[in-house]
């Protein structure tokens, strides 16, 4: 198990920097038996040295490349794929280790919703890009060839906090995930719309 400071979602990517000896340990052992490791969020604590706590929903990854630098430092590229449950956390020793449950993806369903989530996406990141703080979404980008992949991406690419993008992946299906991904969305819209009307 591989505890982040951030959610990663199923279809998405996410490189990581590998210093800590212990998950140099976990990479070499994952390269060695299928290459898959669990990632979950740090509700608080640290990335770096252990004492954290962990929610019990996270994502399996799996590692699309990997780099070994001489000092032992690895370079990875994970693509987030299906949805665990931590059902027992074991010691960390020789690194973070759990016994976990399957949680089964629901097909989503195209549709209305999915229009409206994507929409609100891209009138967020307009905004933030009014702001400097972040690019729109080019017209010309694909969110995904189905509307599983569309709905986990329009998530990824949210800007939303790590405990509202928790809250999208614990969501008990996907017609929730998506209802909650438009309300939070309004939200942020909401705010910024104030931010930039200088109220």
């Amino acid at each position: 198990m591989f505890p982040l400071s951030t959610v990663l979602f199923p279809y998405a990517r996410l490189p990581l920097h590998v210093f800590e000896p212990r998950y140099r340990a976990l990479v070499a052992a994952c390269l060695a038996d299928g290459g898959h490791f669990g990632v979950v969020l740090i509700a608080r604590g640290s990335e770096v040295g252990g004492g954290d706590e962990r929610v019990d929903v996270g994502t399996v990854a799996a590692i699309e490349a990997a780099e070994e630098l001489p000092d032992g430092r690895w370079h990875v590229l994970v693509r987030g794929t299906d949805l665990i449950r931590v059902t027992q956390w074991l010691p960390d020793d020789p690194y973070p280790r759990a016994v976990v449950e399957d949680r089964r993806l629901e097909s989503t369903e195209d549709g209305d919703a999915l229009r409206t989530a994507e929409a609100e996406l891209r009138r967020v990141r307009a905004l933030l890009c009014e702001l400097g703080d972040t690019p729109a979404l080019p017209d010309s980008l694909s969110l995904g060839d189905t509307p599983d992949e569309t709905a986990w991406r329009l998530c990824a690419l949210a800007p939303l906090s790590a405990f509202d993008r928790q809250r999208l992946l614990e969501a008990p299906g996907p017609h929730e995930r998506v209802a909650l991904l438009v309300d939070l969305l309004r939200a942020v819209g909401e705010d910024l719309g104030h931010l930039l009307a200088g109220g």
